[in-house]
């Protein structure tokens, strides 16, 4: 999987210099894959503004501006906070687009709503957020690498919409 992340992690960088955009992550479950698999490519400094872990729900709420409604009634499990880790990490980096994961990657953890595997992507701009919702357990170190590989291969083919938008 590793391999398979850099690609991802190389495809992106062409698009993000094709669109002069800039890319910013904010995880929870994830705490800092993501990241981990974008910088590792060489030149990923010229577009990619940081990371913010944001394990805690404080985190979220003070430095992303999740809101404490949202997470109270919600969790932090849920659509909404992944797509608001997005927003709140465009902002707080100042990048064009981000990336983030929110979840429950076990092995415990998790409840009967919100069983162990459950892990929320967000990708998009401040103006467009989208999310994808995982839901099967393979134990931590997988479950992990599933969602920071498909957190990539969802924002490329998110980054490739956009490039033919643009060039249409």
């Amino acid at each position: 999987m590793e391999f398979e992340s850099k690609v991802l992690s190389r495809n992106i960088q062409e698009a993000l210099y094709s669109l002069n955009a800039t890319l910013g992550t904010a995880e929870s479950c994830t705490g800092g894959r993501i990241a981990e698999a974008i910088i590792a490519v060489p030149g990923a400094s010229n577009y990619y503004k940081g990371g913010i872990i944001s394990y805690t729900n404080e985190v979220k709420e003070n430095i992303l501006h999740v809101p404490h409604e949202v997470l109270e009634a919600e969790t932090a499990v849920s659509e909404n906070v992944a797509k608001a880790m997005v927003v709140g990490a465009c902002e707080a980096l100042n990048c064009t687009f981000a990336i983030s994961a929110t979840g429950v990657a076990g092995p415990t953890g998790g409840t009967s709503e919100i069983p162990v595997g459950t892990i929320w992507i967000g990708y998009g701009s401040k103006e467009e957020v989208r999310a994808f919702k995982l839901t099967e357990d393979f134990g931590r170190d997988i479950n992990l690498a599933i969602a920071t590989n498909k957190a990539l291969s969802l924002f490329l083919a998110y980054l490739r919409e956009k490039h033919l938008a643009e060039t249409e």
